[in-house]
């Protein structure tokens, strides 16, 4: 089931999360607050080093102007700043807090550390959820009295433009409040999938780590520069990534679908895979359930329909991209 699906509950999920609490005001915590306090939710933003908060705060405030400029708040920033309260005292954040955001640094013993404070200190029914990019919930939690409401809910960066937002329940987290947390993160304008089971890296970072592997071998092995790769990739898939995964652009680029595509290619990729000592084919298993699930997405009567959707979403970029190139605020 992904969390995307789920129904809205009957009263608004912004009114069981109503007091919302970020733990770290670096770059990640600053964003969160962001995207709680447009949503016009209150904002407690705690962090351990007192001299940070008032850098964090004009940071804050920075990129709500910058939101404004772009017309992305339909609000004044005064006034969406005004929900955020900076904080240096662990207690007085948490206190009365329905939901609790950590973003501390990736270190497992920090936050092993960190999430004893915020179950201690947080009310009961509090969601503890951790930003955490691949460190697992069982890992830092699994030894708390309250990890049944423990969850990682890793966003990409910074969530109030990449809306991305992965669920990622350990085995103890409560699956009730699983789809409370989805609907919740929906209504504050994130977009959530939910995580099927651990797996170290998420999802988000192990296919950004994969492309990252093969960046660096290719570079490694003096096949292309550095300058070079990253243009393949801003002119290449980048466009079509921008609104389509790879499993749709794929079913796209093939006439006959994704199965085509993989009869086709399921070889050469299978090569490319041995080069690097990886062992992981396409069997027919495998292909027969990827078909299955993109045919009840698009059925193939309709394959022509969606592949001019898609032309045409790429002649609008090519359209924004050139005005962009235009505009001084961006070169």
């Amino acid at each position: 089931m992904a969390v995307s699906e789920c129904n809205l509950n009957a009263n608004s999920p912004l009114d069981d999360f109503s007091n919302i609490a970020v733990i770290g005001a670096g770059s990640i915590g600053v964003a969160w607050a962001i995207v709680f306090a447009r949503a016009r939710l209150k904002v407690a933003l705690y962090d351990a080093n007192a001299e940070r908060l008032p850098i964090a705060i004009s940071e804050l405030r920075q990129r709500l102007s910058d939101l404004e400029e772009f017309s992305l708040i339909d609000e004044p920033v005064d006034t969406i700043a005004a929900r955020i309260r900076p904080l240096a005292d662990l207690c007085e954040a948490l206190a009365g807090a329905d939901y609790v955001q950590e973003a501390a640094p990736e270190d497992l013993l920090l936050k092993k550390a960190l999430f004893s404070q915020l179950d201690n200190g947080s009310k009961p029914a509090a969601v503890l959820a951790s930003s955490s990019s691949a460190i697992l919930a069982s890992a830092f939690a699994g030894h708390l009295a309250g990890r049944q409401r423990c969850v990682v809910v890793h966003p990409g960066n910074p969530p109030y433009l990449v809306r991305i937002a992965e669920i990622v329940p350990a085995d103890f987290t409560d699956a009730n409040l699983v789809v409370r947390i989805g609907d919740f993160l929906t209504a504050v304008g994130m977009v959530p999938v939910l995580v099927r089971r651990e797996v170290e890296g998420f999802v988000f970072n192990r296919l950004q780590g994969a492309l990252l592997r093969e960046a660096y071998c290719l570079v490694r092995d003096n096949v292309i520069s550095v300058a070079d790769l990253d243009r393949v990739l801003r002119e290449g898939p980048g466009p079509r990534w921008a609104f389509m995964g790879p499993f749709e652009t794929v079913d796209l680029n093939t006439r006959g679908g994704i199965g085509a595509h993989a009869a086709r290619m399921g070889p050469v990729y299978e090569r490319l895979g041995a080069e690097r000592g990886q062992n992981d084919p396409w069997t027919d298993d495998l292909v027969a359930k990827v078909v299955a699930e993109r045919r009840a997405l698009l059925p193939l009567d309709q394959w022509n329909q969606r592949a001019a959707w898609r032309d045409r979403r790429l002649m609008a970029l090519a359209r924004l991209k050139r005005e962009m190139d235009e505009d001084p605020r961006f070169s």
